[in-house]
């Protein structure tokens, strides 16, 4: 007792006297700063500015974090203060994050790691910008650049030009269509023009293309393409089966298409993809590069980024940048990403600012060939007479392009969509730009060296240079969306385009994941009730296998970017047709895919209403409610949920399948009053509203658990009989957000948005996967969806979700036609209202005094999570029970209970996939082999359930705190009626170590003979090393919050 009084007493003077300790230091900090400020007095006032700027920007986050320390400082003195005993509460006020008394427990890890503030943060970026589109010249979208000549005295100037083909696994044709006609011959030629010259390179990206091609060809081509891949003349960049769309893809399938493109590679050619290639997605995620990460990626290249932000970054030469995740607080997560700086990843658009002169570079565009330049300048090839004129005229766009990165190491990609189809394009590249390569190496004068490359050979060059400079690459946080390619062309159209097919996608998921953990535990089951690992023996494995490897590829395929995004032809998505026929049964089985016990309302269509339930083991009768099937569709309160129309005015850019460009917004009308249905039961109560266009039905259940503690809202829209209508279901409430919201970023974290005035309404949508929420200091709103969509909060307390979209005309970016495909459309929500217990969304408050006056503003929080409500009813709706019934006239065993589980996981450890992985000696054969994938999520504290959940939640972490702090406080004063103020800031450092857990006991009564820690795709050389395998238990594992963790394990 008496040294916890002292700990009590020591507490607060350890604080303090950590600050004095370093006030001294101050003093050497400002002579530094203040150094290397004359030092740059000669620079041009641009750059003075920039300097100033970064000052400023670099203040800003030393006070944000300095209110986040103070408050977490002052949280923590008020708890050791408090007394020990059943008695008093601690008083925490609004500022802090939440209560500590209340908080449960492995809070205080997620809560910390909330608010970074170091690198840029793109929130700030999009505050800062004046979104003008001012004209830049021969680089319109940007500015004149200039240079002296002598940058590159000494160190010359370095280019790799870097040949690739962009293959869509469907677009404008289908796949097959695609191979058929394009893809196949690209390939071909690229094996017969590589082997010609061992100068030559090129990458490629399509997993999905190339194992169809891979299949066709023979041995000894086989053999040719890995010699092109040892050698590095051939580099497969990121890996995936298609590359991904990023905006509604839910992280689920764009690791499992990760893992599948991995996996792929690894067995047939033995390497592992090392730098990721995204120039055609509609904007870019934050997850992506964190799963790119996580399977042994270093290095990263997109491309889609709005205009406005490249020209930023390129005047900052950020364009090349650590991209950091919001949550995390050390640089573990970092990979190095290269942003594109122009409009395109076409020729004309890669070699540097001036398109008109890029495309002169172009050598498949020569006279005579079916492609032109368009700006009435053709291509020359390269002769004896010309090579000095052409050879300085790219050299100037080079060197225009260099001034715009740090290192003097410049990546020139060479191609665009479905190049190389005719062996000529490879000899007109590869013949004249050779002659302009010789020429640069013959006239060192120049300073430049040029040659052909992969990624791989661009970025290992960039990390040399940047080494040998001493400089180091800023760090970036937050997503690069809404994209606008031009004007105020937002593609926040795609987000919903075709909301039939984005629905299927995560049912397909949903099933598919299902399908793989149960045909992983039967494999287990089979092998240890023969005792002997082997499996039954009539047991058809391969042709199961075979099954789920389809399932697989097919929603991998439909993560491509113009799959899941709804920006296909309408032969290429195809016509989807269900078919319910009522077949008569007596039993049915349900699985849980989910790993928490949870009480669910299971639906199926009876011919009798005097059916009743009962449990197949014990014979008792269930809770049941029989209701009617309703022939019409159903629609909810309109006094709460109300329904509106944008109605496109005519002019002449209107929305299509990528762009979202609204004219005048109405709200829903009808000539006639709808139809309203009041079901009430034991089991679920609602209230179902039937208009001309949708339904819109609102359920309360009656379960308990998380099940009952959210209102369910499912929409049927039918808008066929449309033109030119987009609906948007708007979210009424009093939550006072400002012009804040938060949404999530494929279902793996949240975001969060700022709707800002100076951007046009389009501008402010963003993509929902799964989840969004507006919150205020004493409460939070929660809209958890079943589907992506685009959602947007354009006034304070409000949500808008756009439900469908019916579109008449192209929006001129390459489709060729509208969307005019509708379907009828079931989307289905839950919401969530829950109270916030001392969770401000503003994270402290910031003052100076001056001139007699105090000077205050808030301090906001960019990082949120939701709570572990939140995360429970999301997983429930994402993951209903699978129903599986047995025909009435089948000999079926008695049923009794199959519990794999003993218990439900920890409230926020997420079973994400217990994969079969393929045999590495038979093809098509599942091995012994499964990786399981443990997501732990972050989650908020605020919003902790009153009633206690049917899980437990992670408790046993460990904080380490090193605290770091620099002082500045001095009294302010008044000069010529100009506040000089000085003000106190605190950085600080927090390092939490991460949770240990058994996973014998995690997943008893399951077994595993062997556990090893691998990277997210499984590939061999990132498994831990033979020496850190556990073959017996205890298996343990380290699970930090946020984190994804993969293992290779053998089940029991």
């Amino acid at each position: 007792m008496v040294l916890s009084k002292m700990k009590r007493k020591l507490f607060p003077l350890l604080v303090g006297g950590v600050f004095c300790v370093v006030v001294m230091s101050l003093y050497r900090m400002l002579e530094m700063m203040q150094g290397a400020e004359l030092q740059h007095l000669e620079a041009p006032a641009g750059q003075d500015f920039y300097r100033l700027q970064q000052q400023i920007d670099k203040l800003e986050r030393l006070l944000s974090a300095n209110n986040r320390l103070v408050v977490t400082l002052r949280d923590s003195l008020l708890h050791r203060q408090a007394p020990q005993g059943g008695g008093g509460a601690v008083n925490v006020s609004a500022g802090s994050a939440h209560s500590p008394a209340d908080a449960p427990p492995g809070c205080r890890l997620a809560q910390g790691m909330k608010g970074r503030a170091d690198g840029v943060q793109l929130l700030d970026v999009y505050n800062l910008l004046p979104f003008d589109n001012a004209d830049g010249g021969a680089w319109k979208q940007g500015f004149e650049i200039s240079y002296r000549g002598n940058e590159w005295d000494e160190q010359p100037l370095e280019v790799l030009l870097v040949p690739h083909s962009h293959n869509d696994p469907g677009w404008l044709k289908t796949f097959e269509n695609y191979y058929q006609d394009q893809t196949r011959h690209i390939l071909n030629n690229m094996l017969i023009k590589l082997t010609e010259d061992s100068r030559r390179k090129m990458i490629w990206a399509e997993i999905s293309y190339f194992s169809k091609w891979w299949n066709d060809i023979d041995e000894q081509k086989r053999e040719m393409v890995k010699r092109l891949v040892g050698a590095g003349q051939l580099e497969l960049v990121t890996g995936g089966w298609v590359m991904a769309d990023e905006a509604n893809s839910h992280y689920f399938a764009l690791l499992d298409q990760l893992i599948e493109g991995h996996q792929w590679i690894q067995r047939h050619l033995g390497v592992r993809p090392r730098s990721g290639w995204a120039v055609d997605p509609f904007g870019h995620s934050p997850s992506m590069a964190y799963l790119l990460k996580g399977a042994g990626l270093s290095n990263m290249v997109i491309q889609r980024v709005h205009y406005a932000v490249k020209k930023h970054f390129a005047q900052q030469q950020t364009l090349e940048f650590l991209w950091r995740q919001s949550w995390d607080s050390s640089p573990r997560s970092d990979i190095t990403c290269h942003m594109m700086p122009f409009y395109s990843y076409d020729v004309p658009h890669t070699c540097g600012p001036n398109p008109a002169v890029c495309c002169q570079f172009d050598f498949h565009r020569l006279p005579g060939g079916r492609a032109m330049c368009p700006w009435k300048k053709s291509p020359q090839p390269i002769t004896e007479q010309n090579v000095q004129e052409r050879a300085l005229l790219l050299l100037d766009q080079y060197r225009q392009k260099s001034r715009l990165f740090r290192s003097h190491v410049l990546l020139v990609p060479l191609g665009d969509d479905f190049r190389f189809v005719e062996a000529s394009e490879w000899d007109a590249q590869s013949g004249n730009y050779q002659k302009l390569f010789d020429y640069f190496d013959q006239h060192p004068e120049l300073h430049v060296k040029a040659r052909f490359g992969t990624l791989s050979d661009y970025f290992e060059a960039l990390h040399r240079r940047l080494d040998a400079m001493g400089t180091a690459l800023p760090a970036l946080r937050g997503d690069f969306f809404t994209y606008a390619d031009r004007d105020d062309h937002y593609w926040s159209g795609y987000f919903t385009s075709r909301p039939f097919y984005k629905r299927l996608d995560r049912t397909l998921e949903a099933t598919l994941r299902a399908t793989e953990i149960l045909f992983s535990l039967a494999l287990a089951e089979m092998r240890r009730f023969r005792g002997d690992g082997l499996l039954v023996a009539d047991f058809p494995v391969r042709e199961h296998f075979r099954r789920l490897t389809a399932g697989r590829r097919s929603l991998a395929l439909f993560q491509h970017h113009d799959g899941i995004t709804g920006t296909s032809r309408d032969p290429v998505v195809g016509n989807v047709m269900f078919n319910r026929t009522l077949l008569p049964f007596r039993s049915l089985i349900i699985f849980n895919p989910t790993e928490q016990l949870r009480s669910s309302v299971i639906s199926v269509v009876v011919d009798s209403p005097d059916a009743d339930v009962v449990d197949a083991t014990t014979g008792q009768p269930m809770a049941a409610q029989i209701s009617a099937v309703w022939a019409e569709p159903t629609q909810a309160s309109t006094e709460q949920f109300q329904l509106l129309s944008l109605n496109l005015e005519s002019n002449q850019d209107k929305s299509g399948a990528y762009l979202f460009l609204p004219g005048e917004e109405g709200l829903y009308s009808s000539s006639e009053p709808p139809l309203v249905r009041v079901s009430r039961g034991p089991v679920f109560s609602d209230i179902t509203s039937c208009f001309r266009h949708f339904t819109h039905t609102v359920r309360l259940l009656s379960a308990p658990g998380h099940a009952g503690r959210s209102l369910e809202i499912s929409n049927m829209v039918d808008i066929r009989s449309e033109f030119n209508r987009e609906l948007v279901m708007r979210l009424v409430s009093d939550v006072a957000n400002g012009n804040r919201f938060y949404s999530d970023l494929n279902g793996f974290q949240m975001q969060q948005r700022r709707t800002l005035q100076k951007l046009p309404l389009q501008a402010n949508f963003y993509p929902m996967t799964s989840a969004a929420f507006l919150q205020d200091a004493t409460s939070r709103m929660s809209l958890l969806s079943a589907q992506s969509q685009a959602v947007a909060s354009l006034r304070p307390g409000e949500l808008e979700v756009v439900l469908d979209r019916r579109l008449q005309q192209d929006d001129n970016r390459g489709l060729g036609q509208g969307v005019t495909d509708n379907k009828l459309t079931a989307s289905l929500y839950h919401l969530l209202l829950e109270d916030r217990r001392g969770g401000a969304e503003v994270r402290g408050r910031g003052s100076v005094k001056c001139g007699g006056k105090q000077h205050q503003h808030d301090i906001f929080s960019s990082v949120e999570h939701m709570s572990l409500l939140a995360h429970l009813t999301s997983l429930s709706l994402n993951h209903l029970p699978i129903t599986m019934v047995a025909p009435s006239d089948s000999q079926v065993p008695k049923l009794r209970p199959f519990l794999p589980l003993r218990s439900s996981l920890p409230c926020d450890v997420h079973l994400l996939n217990l994969r079969t992985l393929e045999d590495s000696q038979e093809s098509d054969s599942p091995s012994q082999e499964v990786a399981l994938l443990l997501h732990r999520k972050g989650f908020d504290c605020s919003s902790a359930p009153q009633a206690p959940l049917q899980c437990t939640w992670s408790a046993q972490e460990e904080v380490d705190t090193h605290i770091h702090v620099i002082i500045i406080n001095v009294n302010c004063k008044v000069v010529k009626m100009t506040y000089v103020i000085h003000v106190m800031y605190i950085t600080s450092y927090i390092k939490y170590s991460s949770l240990q857990v058994d996973l014998d006991r995690l997943f008893s009564p399951l077994r595993f003979h062997s556990v090893r820690r691998s990277g997210l795709t499984l590939l061999r050389e990132d498994d831990q090393p033979e020496s850190a395998r556990q073959p017996a238990p205890p298996h343990v594992a380290r699970l930090r919050p946020m984190e994804i963790s993969a293992f290779r394990v053998e089940v029991a």
